[in-house]
């Protein structure tokens, strides 16, 4: 998006048409344009009123009713934090006693505007002079954030600011999405504010390595409603504690694990299968769980946990061990035959075999419905028919 169109999205005649058409099903998008032209909206006003209000129908999933205030694009949409990622962000910066904190990469303003919402000062950055243009007006409700186009790290220096946030851009040309080099502002640069100010938070890839995390912060690895959606860096007095951590937030549930990441041991399969959560598996505490739970791997390689009774956590997924079958195709195909099997759930892990790539090959027609667990057991390729508990 130019400037230009930043400030007519922002402007005051394309808020109230964008608000008016916050009903409209995209089926009659074509219409409705029609019918806005020969009211005597300008075209260019109709479109930029039609793509916010289409926009701001998508936003609402990840931002909530907020979003209906808030002007985008759809690149700084896709980028944003989700609401209560903000939120957590947010909640940091309060608990370390920060009085104003500086967003290095505000984007459309989303984790800003989650930051002013407990009463802190904010000072966003942004080096889009568009993005910048539709963030100010997100921000607007707060008299006490203000936007900045600029180069953040270059003018930080000027901002009265204890406390610091960045989530800094993770593609570059190549396509690579996990390497700390290809991040913008560099991630080096970032994490070396963290003696400079009370309190640093940066939102990285959950696929970040584990020996990119600096030796004294803070690495939790975060879900939601089962999504790994970021590992936050946390420093000074935003940080709970040194080491690996993991945030399962479900609901308005939320579940904190924490310890070394040490592996768990492995055994024989039990009568459960436990399947941890993407973000105890992302930040290596696997084996944490499985003392926790008394449970154990059922493959060195392979984060699937056993047990043989039944065991509640938020941390895992549990499933009750109905068969062991070997990774067979016509076995699988003659078992779930006898079971009047008709639709399969397939989960992989250690497996080169793909559901896409089994599921046809079973001619599945039956009328009952099966989890299969495609995996290897110790140090041999398995299935195993489960259901979850």
């Amino acid at each position: 998006m130019d400037p230009a169109t930043a400030r007519l999205t922002a402007s005051p005649a394309c808020l109230e048409l964008a608000a008016s058409l916050r009903d409209t099903s995209p089926r009659d998008a074509l219409a409705v344009a029609g019918r806005l032209r020969k009211a005597g909206h300008e075209p260019a006003l109709v479109a930029a009123a039609m793509s916010l209000a289409e926009l701001r129908r998508e936003a609402r999933p990840r931002l909530g009713d907020a979003a209906d205030a808030m002007v985008f694009h759809r690149a700084g949409l896709e980028q944003a934090s989700r609401a209560v990622a903000s939120a957590l962000h947010a909640e940091r910066f309060a608990e370390a006693g920060c009085r104003a904190v500086a967003d290095l990469t505000a984007g459309l303003g989303a984790d800003a505007r989650a930051v002013a919402a407990r009463g802190l000062g904010v000072v966003a950055f942004e080096a889009d002079e568009a993005t910048a243009v539709l963030a100010a007006h997100n921000l607007s409700p707060w008299p006490d954030a203000r936007v900045i186009h600029g180069d953040s790290l270059a003018l930080l220096e000027g901002a009265d600011v204890d406390g610091v946030f960045a989530d800094p851009a993770r593609r570059n040309a190549r396509g690579r999405r996990h390497d700390p080099a290809d991040y913008s502002p560099p991630l080096d640069q970032v994490l070396d504010l963290a003696t400079r100010y009370r309190a640093l938070g940066v939102k990285a890839g959950p696929g970040l390595p584990h020996e990119a995390v600096p030796e004294g912060f803070e690495a939790q690895w975060v879900s939601v409603d089962g999504d790994v959606v970021e590992v936050g860096l946390w420093a000074g007095a935003a940080a709970r504690r040194a080491g690996h951590s993991a945030l399962v937030v479900r609901g308005e549930e939320r579940h904190e694990i924490a310890g070394p990441t040490d592996r768990a041991p492995a055994g024989p399969l039990g009568a459960y299968l436990l399947e941890p959560d993407g973000a105890v598996i992302r930040a290596g505490l696997v084996g944490v769980l499985a003392a926790q739970l008394g449970a154990h791997l059922v493959d060195p390689s392979i984060a699937y946990l056993t047990a043989d009774a039944p065991i509640a956590t938020p941390f895992a997924r549990a499933y009750r061990v109905l068969e062991r079958l070997p990774l067979d195709v016509k076995v699988l195909a003659r078992e779930l035959h006898a079971r009047d099997i008709g639709t399969i759930d397939i989960k992989k892990r250690g497996v080169d075999l793909t559901p896409e790539q089994l599921r046809p090959r079973l001619k599945l027609r039956g009328s009952g419905r099966a989890t299969l667990v495609l995996t290897r057991l110790e140090g041999r390729h398995a299935a195993l028919l489960v259901e979850p508990v």
